[in-house]
């Protein structure tokens, strides 16, 4: 765990600690507990990573880069068709396709010197590198918190602190 650094060598690493926050949600869950719907909308332990790894390639690969859709890889809205997936997919797949996308999001990121470099979105109008740090940060930490929800349901396993490598005392 980063504590000390610059402003993005710190953004960076809370974002990937995120990014593996998600993933350790996952781990060890067979294809069928992922897939298990325990509440209304379409969060499942396996929606919420492909719709984490479509949230990377719409901020870094569809508006960052500026990517045409041919370039993609895969879906790149944030939107319910995100938290979708192939009848056949499994979580090692799933894990593969988002470490994939967040892997081709650090390199478009590294191709970008200044965090206060800004890009439009439709919808919002003009935000920077920073703040798709910042947004991401919370995308995934909002999503690695509904994961260890549905993981506790599912077989009563939690994501701890400890488990995160902070000591018990410092969790929370």
């Amino acid at each position: 765990m980063l504590t000390v650094g610059t402003e993005r060598e710190l953004l960076e690493a809370v974002l990937d600690e995120s990014r593996a926050d998600l993933v350790r949600c996952l781990a060890g869950l067979s294809d069928a507990d992922a897939r298990r719907r325990l509440v209304p909308s379409l969060t499942t332990p396996l929606g919420l990573l492909t719709h984490a790894a479509a949230a990377e390639r719409s901020w870094f690969q569809r508006r960052l880069a500026g990517l045409p859709s041919s370039e993609w890889d895969g879906y790149a809205y944030g939107d319910d068709a995100s938290f979708g997936y192939e009848d056949d997919l499994t979580v090692t797949a799933a894990v593969q396709r988002f470490e994939h996308a967040c892997a081709r999001s650090r390199a478009i990121a590294a191709g970008v010197d200044d965090l206060d470099s800004e890009v439009h979105h439709e919808r919002i109008g003009v935000v920077t590198l920073r703040w798709i740090y910042l947004h991401m940060i919370r995308e995934l930490a909002r999503h690695a918190g509904h994961a260890d929800i549905l993981r506790e349901q599912i077989d009563g396993a939690t994501m701890t602190g400890a488990q995160f490598g902070v000591p018990p005392e410092d969790a929370g």
